[in-house]
């Protein structure tokens, strides 16, 4: 595997806080990270609470490699199932299950797989155009995606999963150079197309690159990240035991959105509350030591009806001064 960039996890120490709002220590709790990645999150978990196993998802093999390694000390309190997390629920299904204290999603795409120009996430980089999560599974490239998608749902896909305003002059322009023979193969042919469609003066406002919204919003549908996400929400209240947390990072409005409206939904229907009226977002310094943290917003719902323990956490969670505020 090629070298890799340190992946910092993102308010590992909030999240650690929140589950020991309802979990102590000392607990045999059983947790599940949803997405391991290059294990951050549940190194801090491990390390905060002793006596407690982890169930970890992650469909990268190459994440699974790295994190396996970094969490080899801790033995026969980590398994690692290589799937997405969409398939959480089965774990309900599983004999002797008894409920998780709590369930973390840390959505997106990591440093590590940015890091690494052959994956194809990057437009800084050139290299494939791959941007799949899973290469061992069935899902096709971005370059295959791109291929074979007309004009409407290019730009449909460029719209909703980017919000960007430019989507159908993209698409039209990617069709056309399907028709000459150049649909672009690499990021940095489809960076190229992205900076020949759009008119100068547009890029020199837009305060960032001009292809970022276009790779995520690609990435989005290559993966069916949204679709996974609904899924798997579904699946945690149903693995979640009573009084589990569930705690969700997502990194754009698009996930952030989804997470806010099934919280409020479950909450409306009795199945838990809503810890905070507003998401959690890291402090400077953590924005100032990984800028990955910058777009960063946390919500936490638990399951059941919290008594004093979950009042507490909740006002911790609103606590201006440390973690500032969406």
């Amino acid at each position: 595997m090629a070298a890799v960039s340190v992946h910092v996890p993102v308010m590992a120490k909030e999240v650690v806080e929140i589950y020991e709002g309802f979990t102590g220590t000392g607990s045999e709790a059983v947790f599940v990270d949803a997405t391991l990645g290059a294990g951050g999150h549940a190194l801090a978990v491990l390390e905060g609470f002793p006596r407690a196993s982890l169930v970890a998802f992650d469909q990268d093999s190459d994440a699974r490699s790295l994190a396996s390694g970094r969490l080899s000390l801790y033995g026969g309190r980590v398994r690692v199932v290589p799937e997405n997390f969409r398939g959480i629920a089965r774990l309900a299904t599983e004999e002797g299950w008894r409920g998780a204290s709590g369930i973390l999603f840390d959505l997106g795409v990591s440093n590590m797989q940015l890091s690494v120009p052959g994956r194809g996430f990057s437009f800084q980089d050139d290299g494939p155009l791959d941007m799949r999560m899973d290469r061992d599974g069935g899902s096709i490239t971005a370059e295959e995606f791109i291929a074979t998608r007309g004009a409407p749902e290019l730009a449909r896909v460029f719209r909703e999963y980017g919000e960007e305003r430019y989507a159908y002059q993209i698409a039209k322009a990617l069709v056309r150079a399907r028709e000459r023979g150049e649909s672009p193969a690499t990021t940095g042919e489809f960076t190229a197309l992205i900076r020949r469609t759009l008119p100068a003066p547009v890029q020199r406002k837009m305060g960032g690159h001009p292809a970022r919204r276009v790779f995520q919003a690609l990435r989005i549908a290559v993966n069916s990240e949204l679709e996974a996400l609904s899924e798997g929400l579904d699946g945690a209240i149903t693995v979640a035991g009573q009084m589990g947390v569930i705690v969700v990072i997502s990194y754009h409005s698009l996930e952030d959105r989804i997470v806010k409206r099934r919280f409020l939904q479950w909450s409306a229907e009795g199945r838990g509350m809503v810890l905070m009226k507003r998401p959690l977002v890291p402090g400077s310094d953590e924005i100032e030591a990984n800028r990955s943290a910058r777009s960063a917003k946390l919500r936490a719902f638990v399951k059941g009806q919290p008594a004093s323990k979950g009042k507490d956490a909740r006002r911790h969670g609103q606590g201006e001064s440390t973690l500032g505020k969406a």
